[in-house]
């Protein structure tokens, strides 16, 4: 399913390619199906049928009644109600419905064996529709857009809530275990968790044993910022790179790269520019008056140089594209903090490696996170804290040390005029 209207349209959108042409390259034995909203970009709905086979149905947006109930995810989550629509697929015997956040690491066939409605417990109370399988029926749609009108209780607000609503008593049903004969299942059954593996499961233990059905499909219910497709979410989630792999596989980075190239070209003239200009920088010779600047002056420029700082670090993982390889998103978020860092440290004469003390401690971090041979996830989370306790000290040295140069800095006036001061043409100011 695929909707529109969220902060994070694209994102889902490549999401929904990766997963769909994973399904493909496993062999997955079924058609592939979007069920996409009324306003979901052409070009997007025409890369999606032409390039990666999928039939893509489209649908008006069902009115979300629960919609003050979710609060401020209302923009996630109101429209995941469409999910509804897979019950009028009626041109197939079962439908197997997944969202874009799922990896698949064998195939699923056997899925469609099972009965009217099917889905996992991934919480101990309430069934998971992040996959479910079900049997299409218009008297069951019709059902549901009545219960809809009616409003029948919701916990959510969203897709889940109502389903569960739905099918209030699947917890006291039997788990699935497809017929060797192959022939489909009547009723409503658990799904083994194997077929929803929380990604939360896996970093506990830095590996999947998940002894209840096959381990084929790991799904990321996490903060959405987490997601398994940006860039930043490896090494701090490991998991990361597996989506990013089947990306790489399936789909590549060409839709990223001219941005990616045209950051790299920003942030070399960056460092040139700045280091050719540095003689010209440093020659503003600061000459020792009597009088000193008053602390207001002072103190903003103290803040000045602190958030020039802040920015050097924050900007450039803002405008890196998100959903680019981590390899190349990291590597283009250090390189521009270095290229601003450098800038930094001219501007306001500041020693280059205090400034970039913290540069180095996120490499240091990086090869933390990303060590790949930790026993367990709690040895790893020890060592993420070891290393921060480690580097603190380094951290707080640089501070001082910045904070010591402003300071060296601002004793000394610059040569420059005052306002309201007539100038005053010495030889030395000719030389430049």
């Amino acid at each position: 399913m695929m909707y529109m209207g969220t902060p994070r349209d694209y994102e889902f959108y490549v999401a929904v390619r990766v997963m769909m042409r994973s399904l493909a390259r496993i062999g997955a034995d079924a058609d592939r199906v979007l069920i996409a909203s009324a306003d979901v970009p052409a070009d997007w709905v025409r890369a999606m049928r032409e390039e990666d086979g999928m039939r893509v149905v489209t649908v008006k947006n069902l009115k979300n009644p629960y919609e003050s109930n979710l609060g401020g995810i209302s923009r996630r989550f109101k429209l995941t109600l469409n999910k509804l629509y897979a019950w009028t697929l009626v041109d197939y015997e079962r439908v197997v419905m997944i969202d874009s956040d799922n990896i698949f690491l064998q195939k699923t066939d056997e899925l469609f064996q099972c009965g009217q409605f099917c889905a996992v417990f991934i919480n101990p109370c309430y069934f998971h529709t992040g996959l479910f399988v079900l049997q299409p029926s218009m008297d069951v749609f019709n059902g549901m857009l009545h219960d809809l009108e009616i409003g029948r209780d919701n916990s959510d607000g969203a897709d889940q809530g109502f389903l569960v609503g739905c099918y209030p008593d699947l917890l006291d049903k039997p788990m699935f275990h497809p017929p060797e004969n192959g022939s489909k299942l009547n009723g409503t059954y658990r799904l083994p968790l194997g077929y929803q593996m929380d990604a939360s499961y896996y970093y506990l233990k830095l590996h999947w044993h998940v002894p209840c059905g096959p381990n084929s499909v790991i799904t990321f219910p996490s903060a959405p910022w987490f997601k398994p497709w940006y860039w930043w979410s490896w090494p701090i989630l490991p998991l990361g790179l597996s989506w990013h792999k089947q990306r790489w596989d399936d789909l590549g980075y060409s839709a990223e790269m001219p941005v990616i190239l045209m950051e790299i070209l920003m942030y070399a003239i960056i460092i040139t520019i700045t280091r050719l200009a540095k003689p010209g920088i440093t020659k503003q010779c600061y000459n020792r008056r009597p009088e000193k600047q008053n602390a207001m002056v002072q103190g903003l420029i103290k803040m000045s140089a602190i958030m020039a700082m802040l920015i050097a670090y924050t900007i450039p993982f803002f405008i890196i594209p998100r959903t680019v390889h981590p390899f190349m998103g990291w590597s283009m978020y250090l390189f521009g903090v270095f290229a601003l860092g450098v800038l930094v440290s001219n501007a306001f004469l500041l020693p280059l490696i205090a400034v970039l003390t913290t540069w180095i401690a996120i490499i240091g971090m990086f090869f933390v996170m990303a060590f790949p041979w930790y026993h367990g996830g709690i040895v790893r989370v020890l060592a993420i804290f070891g290393y921060a306790f480690f580097c603190s000290p380094f951290l707080w040295a640089s501070v001082v040390k910045v904070m010591d140069s402003l300071q060296n800095m601002l004793e000394r006036e610059p040569f420059f005029t005052r306002l309201g001061e007539p100038v005053q043409e010495t030889e030395f100011s000719k030389l430049f």
